[in-house]
């Protein structure tokens, strides 16, 4: 599977290193060559340094060719345009956006987006901890 990851934060960086473990090809795009110091040491994927929402940048990580596109910059609006760009101009069959305001999260849902929102796992997580 080709995997490509916008925003190589904890998540991205994690996730990215978790995938090239188990074998699947996994290209990382990031606005800051510093972020891909959380990679870990033996990742063999590929890297690229750019906009997530720059389809030229895109092309570079192998988009047309991908068979998942995680967004997870910390931007709502980058993540929601590049899952745009994907869904629409390269049809990448699975598109997974990191969104963290919730409201959004549900009119992105509609729009066919599949979406993970942290804001609401992170509450139902603590309330659960609490006993609510």
């Amino acid at each position: 599977m080709h995997v490509v990851i916008l925003g190589c934060g904890r998540v991205g960086s994690r996730l990215a290193g978790m995938l090239d473990a188990a074998g699947h090809r996994v290209s990382m795009v990031d606005r800051t060559i510093e972020a891909f110091e959380r990679l870990p040491e033996r990742f063999a994927g590929k890297v690229v340094l750019g906009n997530g929402i720059d389809v030229d940048v895109l092309v570079q990580a192998g988009i047309e060719k991908a068979d998942a596109l995680c967004t997870l910059s910390n931007s709502d609006n980058t993540n929601i345009m590049a899952s745009q760009v994907a869904r629409e101009l390269f049809h990448v069959p699975r598109v997974i956006t990191r969104i963290y305001d919730p409201e959004r999260q549900e009119t992105f849902r509609a729009m066919g987006l599949e979406t993970v929102c942290p804001t609401r796992t992170g509450v139902s997580q603590i309330e659960a901890l609490i006993g609510i």
